[in-house]
């Protein structure tokens, strides 16, 4: 089977000065000047780097404590829920949602990402692959959930509940009719898996997916 075409090699690092490196790589698909929706955004760390970079951010966190370090930094950031929330913004009120490391904690997985694709004319979602070979090798070994630096919780204390792996995401978006512009298989250390390989490699190896994602157009007749 050949190499899913969307995949292409990028850079990455774990840290980079004072931004984590799959910031950067959310970042550098982001074109400078765009209005973006960061949904899920934490402390607001990918907003101040999108900002910096010129783009008009605005950013909707669960959680109070996280937008409360979002105002403080002055950052545009409401409390909401990805779940419940997202129904309430009009259809292309932005050009880029994003949804890091978010999506396997949402109830609704695929109405999220039906909705971020209303809202913007472009998503960008990342999330930790459950089928990297070192989740098979736990469960396989030990018999028990995987544990790693990225999914680090316990499973009676996770807030993830909708594991997934990169096929199962490839497969969602063929589902709803979702095209990946851009998608980008990142390894333990963080960088980008190079080979020209056919797309089971990445989901094997790669612990963490990156899509850059936008409607199919429709044919009319």
């Amino acid at each position: 089977m050949n190499i899913h075409p969307a995949f292409r090699p990028t850079a990455r690092l774990p840290k980079i000065g004072d931004a984590r490196g799959d910031h950067l790589l959310v970042a550098s698909m982001v074109e400078p000047g765009s209005k973006v929706l960061d949904v899920g955004c934490g402390e607001g760390d990918l907003l101040q780097l999108l900002e910096a970079r010129g783009v008009d951010g605005r950013g909707i966190e669960l959680s109070r404590e996280g937008v409360n370090s979002c105002v403080s930094k002055g950052l545009a950031v409401i409390q909401g829920d990805a779940d419940t929330d997202l129904t309430n913004y009009p259809d292309d009120s932005f050009d880029y949602v994003i949804l890091s490391q978010t999506l396997q904690a949402t109830r609704h997985p695929r109405e999220v990402l039906e909705n971020l694709l209303r809202i913007g004319s472009r998503a960008i979602v990342s999330f930790p692959n459950f089928g990297h070979w070192n989740m098979r090798l736990q469960l396989l070994i030990k018999g028990q959930m995987p544990r790693t630096e990225s999914l680090p919780a316990s499973w009676y204390d996770t807030p993830n509940i909708h594991f997934c792996t990169i096929k199962d995401f490839v497969q969602l978006c063929d589902e709803i009719n979702v095209k990946m512009e851009r998608a980008v298989a990142l390894d333990h250390y963080g960088k980008p898996l190079r080979l020209n390989a056919p797309w089971w490699f990445w989901n094997l190896f790669g612990e963490q997916g990156v899509f850059l994602l936008t409607r199919k157009i429709k044919l009319s007749g």
